[in-house]
């Protein structure tokens, strides 16, 4: 099977994804922590930097989600010292340098800048620290990589899009590409993917880069679109994630449109998933955070107890950085998701529940869909 088509057949094959890490025991690993002669003990020190708050998964989902599962893993013994470098690769830089003079027993890196952080990864190489690169594929000697698959992100967001366009246009139709942070590794897969379905099917008019992923720029950078190609000249928003298409949308209304063109997104942030209920926005990626991060914390602990079999039944694929090759890693299935799979995604999976969807605002639209408890 060739690598394109196993994407699509993992994409298919996750539209009901479970957050169980029950999902190890098929791939061998163990879960307990007493089936080993471990090279630390439970009471370990996992460092944990994240890079923004814009996007909010990383406070609502990441953080907490890799803090209990370290606590499980470890009988309570284990702490997690967190950071977030709120967009500031500098700032992540001293965060990282601090987490190594803390003498951390592992880190958990999601950089806000892949290349600008290699030289604190080097350190922690030089200090004996294992560093695992989370969410985003940092350069330098890296231990290991836990991510989803980004470019079938891309794939599943321009194919997503295309079939609301209704199919191939003969290359005609004109639409804008809203891209990630230029300095985000994540964002140039994401294109990539997306471009791979969307070249020669439509026209793309503008595409801009989002620095920051902050959705000001993008609406900034939407406004300028819409100034010179027109509004209603414009069939479609390809938007690498929620935040991004939020901005977009806002400029969008702000020209006057009230018949929005569809617009894609990543990461089923609620107010997105709201948006999706109401039909301002089409489309989101689904990506499963207890999934990813559970396993996250599952690698980091295996890596520094020493438990060799079970790290490798968590990181059976392999991925290449500019600078280093064949680097362990887990990649994680994704879903699009649609008005049509709210309740079997983002609902059956715990991540909200139907009452923090249909608030009073959306009660109508929802009560259209069918989405109910």
């Amino acid at each position: 099977m060739s690598t394109r088509m196993r994407r699509i057949a993992i994409s298919v094959a996750a539209s009901t994804m479970t957050l169980s890490l029950a999902a190890c025991g098929a791939l061998g690993a163990s879960g307990g922590s007493d089936d080993a002669s471990p090279a630390k003990g439970n009471d370990i020190t996992v460092g944990l930097l994240l890079p923004e708050k814009a996007n909010t998964r990383y406070e609502q989902f990441d953080y907490p989600i890799i803090k209990k599962k370290v606590a499980a893993l470890t009988r309570d013994q284990g702490r997690v010292l967190y950071a977030n470098a709120e967009a500031d690769a500098a700032k992540q830089a001293s965060q990282l340098q601090e987490m190594i003079d803390d003498k951390a027993d592992v880190i958990l890196l999601d950089a806000v800048d892949a290349h600008a952080i290699a030289d604190g990864v080097e350190k922690a190489k030089e200090a004996g620290i294992p560093v695992i690169a989370y969410d985003r594929l940092a350069e330098g000697p890296i231990d290991a990589y836990i991510s989803f698959d980004n470019e079938l992100v891309g794939e599943v967001q321009g194919r997503t899009l295309l079939e609301a366009l209704g199919g191939n246009s003969g290359g005609s139709t004109q639409i804008v590409m809203m891209n990630g942070s230029p300095t985000d590794p994540n964002a140039k897969q994401f294109k990539a993917g997306a471009l791979s379905e969307l070249n020669g099917k439509v026209k793309i008019a503008k595409s801009y880069d989002t620095e920051g992923w902050k959705p000001e720029n993008a609406q900034a950078n939407m406004t300028k679109a819409i100034n010179e190609l027109g509004a209603a000249n414009i069939a479609a928003v390809y938007c690498a994630n929620d935040g991004v298409a939020g901005g977009v949308i806002k400029a969008l209304e702000a020209a006057g449109v009230t018949d929005l063109p569809p617009v894609t997104g990543q990461d089923a942030e609620l107010d997105a998933v709201q948006r999706i209920v109401s039909g301002e926005q089409y489309m989101s990626v689904y990506k499963s955070y207890p999934q990813e991060a559970e396993n996250a914390a599952e690698m980091a602990v295996a890596r520094v107890q020493g438990r060799d079999i079970q790290f490798d039944a968590l990181t059976r694929d392999s991925v290449d950085s500019p600078t280093h090759k064949n680097i362990p890693a887990q990649l994680v299935p994704v879903v699009a998701l649609t008005q049509d799979n709210i309740n079997d995604t983002v609902v059956a999976d715990g991540i909200y529940e139907v009452s923090d969807i249909c608030t009073a605002k959306y009660a109508s639209a929802c009560a259209k869909i069918g989405l109910k408890s």
